[in-house]
């Protein structure tokens, strides 16, 4: 089974081929950042190390796409969009809500955490665990209910 990079690679080159610019230019952003965290970091990136940073590419257009609507440019709405429909593809299957709770409830026990204050524990363990699984802002406040209890 090849690699998420080899993956992106070839849709890469489908779509040059297809002459799909809109696709080729989201993945060639994707591309790039991955290339930057590679040289800015002296490593070569794992799957799990992708999905993050298609993660982060995701929240930006997200961010973006809310400003844009609210500029009324929806235009580039729709361009942001178009990318985060592309992104979303190099995504493993995301976890529910109600098993992000169940994780974070077997986290917090295994940690013998008690209260807010464990909250940084505890996400750093969720993080390591569920990194690519879940939207993270769906697990933070998983982590809230679960230590509010």
């Amino acid at each position: 089974m090849p690699t998420l990079k080899e993956r992106i690679t070839e849709d890469m080159k489908a779509a040059m081929r297809a002459k799909d610019s809109e696709r080729l230019g989201a993945i060639r952003m994707l591309t790039a950042a991955i290339k930057q965290k590679e040289v800015d970091e002296r490593i070569e990136l794992d799957d799990p190390g992708v999905v993050g940073i298609v993660d982060k590419l995701l929240k930006q257009r997200k961010d973006s796409i809310e400003a844009f609507q609210k500029a009324g440019r929806q235009d580039l709405a729709d361009k942001e969009q178009a990318e985060v429909v592309v992104l979303q593809a190099y995504l493993p299957a995301r976890l529910s809500a109600e098993e992000i709770a169940a994780e974070v409830k077997a986290i917090v026990a295994e940690l013998g955490a008690k209260g807010p204050g464990d909250m940084g524990k505890v996400m750093g363990a969720v993080k390591q665990r569920l990194a690519g699984k879940a939207d993270m802002g769906l697990v933070s406040a998983a982590v809230k209910a679960a230590l509010a209890g």
